[in-house]
């Protein structure tokens, strides 16, 4: 199957000069979500995942479905203020300011291995936060993946200490 040929390309969105690829239609179909699922969970069935790590918004459908995929369990990763228990965060520079990612400081265990899984590798700030906090909580990441990557984008670079896997790539 053709994943590229459901991923839409948005022209000047979210601003001028940027090339949006919306995965809303891919998603959307059946067929496709499933065929991209398998593969992004193919290369984590040998790595004895036991938790999925996926960020707000987006890596909670892939991470819940990788989740289910694996039989393990996933854990989400808020902004600042969404999550009801204790939480431990980490801080992570944007290009300009600073953003935070938190989880349930109970959600890892220490030693429990982990796969961070999102939508889109960028520029792999996201997912570094990801991998800080998983280290903070004592787990191990034991891999991330993510449905597209771009990669004249330094998200590979950036996440040069982990196995990555990406399936689409721009």
């Amino acid at each position: 199957m053709d994943l590229k040929a459901l991923v839409r390309s948005i022209p000047d969105f979210p601003k001028e000069g940027i090339l949006f690829r919306d995965i809303t239609p891919l998603i959307g179909n059946a067929d496709g979500f499933e065929e991209l699922v398998e593969q992004m969970a193919k290369p984590l069935r040998e790595q004895d995942i036991d938790l999925i790590v996926g960020p707000e918004a987006r890596g909670f459908i892939f991470g819940a479905a990788l989740a289910h995929a694996l039989h393990a369990g996933f854990v989400p990763t808020r902004k600042p203020g969404k999550l009801p228990y204790e939480t431990i965060s980490h801080e992570y520079a944007l290009e300009y300011g600073t953003d935070e990612l938190q989880i349930h400081a109970d959600a890892i265990k220490p030693g429990q291995r982990v796969a961070i899984v999102d939508d889109l590798l960028a520029t792999g700030g996201t997912a570094l936060a990801c991998a800080k906090l998983v280290e903070q909580a004592g787990g191990v990441v034991a891999g991330m993946a993510f449905a597209i990557e771009l990669c004249d984008l330094p998200g590979r670079q950036t996440l040069k200490d982990y196995p990555v896997e990406t399936i689409l790539k721009y």
